[in-house]
């Protein structure tokens, strides 16, 4: 499993870092990156998206807030890191209108189980009738609180350890919680992916007054250090660390 998944890595950087224009590597396609020939390409050639998907991120473009969604090639990509690891149990910290939650519900055996944290109402009654159509309502298990309050939940549950992939995509000021938290809920080998890491490429000089950058710049360099993971930082829609726990 372990060279399976460092080999995806591997022909992932060569494929982001090689032969692409300055403007694809930072970008998500259904923003400013939309515009971008190459990224376009690589949607062009390589998405497979399950119908309720493309219905999902339709009803998604509507909303104002429209560049929280994560990008269509990221969620498949993460959905593929799932299959690969052959993950059956997941949560992801932001949901938002569900349309990665779905990705990952969809990824997964019939007793697979997505914890998805979100904490507007707005958004989970847009997501609830698409998980529906798609079949795997009984697979996703909307926390509607604190994403915090769910993890200490989980935690004092006995879950610790237990989980096999971790999506952080909340509130940039709790992603240092969020991680340490997610650590002790994922299994060994497990993975936690971490969403927009490069922040438009604000977390180079973040700005005195960007507490946001600041706050990414400090957890990116985090990580780094951290001897208690297996480290990968991938210039995917707005940059995206997969951490491996050892």
């Amino acid at each position: 499993m372990a060279a399976d998944v460092k080999m995806l890595f591997c022909v992932g950087l060569i494929v982001v870092l090689t032969g692409v224009g300055k403007s694809a590597l930072i970008g998500k396609t259904h923003g400013s990156g939309g515009e971008d020939l190459v990224l376009q390409y690589v949607v062009n050639n390589s998405l497979r998206e399950h119908p309720v998907l493309t219905k999902l991120r339709l009803r998604t473009l509507q909303d104002q807030w429209s560049i929280m969604m994560v990008s269509s090639d990221q969620a498949q990509f993460m959905a593929n890191l799932i299959r690969l690891i052959n993950a059956t149990k997941a949560i992801e910290i932001g949901m938002y209108t569900g349309y990665n939650a779905l990705s990952m519900a969809l990824a997964m055996p019939e007793n697979g189980r997505v914890v998805a944290c979100e904490i507007q109402d707005s958004y989970i009654n847009i997501a609830k009738p698409f998980f529906k159509e798609a079949g795997v309502q009984n697979k996703i298990d909307i926390q509607h609180q604190t994403a915090m309050k769910t993890l200490n939940e989980l935690i004092a549950a006995g879950e610790a350890g237990t989980y096999d992939f971790v999506f952080i995509d909340a509130d940039k000021g709790n992603y240092d919680n969020y991680y340490e938290k997610s650590l002790e809920l994922i299994r060994k080998g497990g993975v936690i992916a971490i969403d927009n890491v490069l922040w438009s490429g604000k977390v180079v000089n973040p700005a005195p007054s960007d507490q946001t950058s600041q706050s990414l710049d400090a957890l990116n360099k985090k990580l780094h250090k951290d001897q208690r993971i297996d480290l990968s930082m991938l210039t995917v829609g707005d940059g995206l660390t997969l951490a491996i726990k050892r």
